[in-house]
């Protein structure tokens, strides 16, 4: 099992215009051998952001990158339903794998 969560740094006020970006994209992981869930989580407020993180679990790392190479993938994230300026710099990806 791999986890690949994506950390954003949202701007204080833009909380709502992030989540409802993603409730209304097309994700397409359904389509994608190997995809088991999603999550989008609020974490907690810091000076300048909140902290939310994109968490999806994959049966195997090689499903994963497989992902990130398919048609889904790149439709997935063509799609431009949340302003730049919500952000406050790049998401930040972490994979973990299963180990017990």
């Amino acid at each position: 099992m791999v986890i690949a969560m994506n950390r954003f740094r949202i701007a204080h006020g833009s909380e709502q215009a992030f989540e409802d970006g993603w409730r209304q994209r097309q994700s397409y992981l359904s389509e994608v051998p190997g995809f088991e869930s999603f999550a989008l989580l609020k974490g907690p407020e810091k000076d300048d952001h909140v902290l939310y993180a994109s968490h999806t679990v994959w049966e195997s790392r090689p499903a994963f990158e497989a992902w990130t190479r398919s048609p889904q993938f790149r439709k997935a994230h063509a799609q431009r339903s949340v302003s730049k300026d919500v952000y406050l710099g790049h998401p930040v990806l972490e994979l973990f794998e299963g180990v017990a």
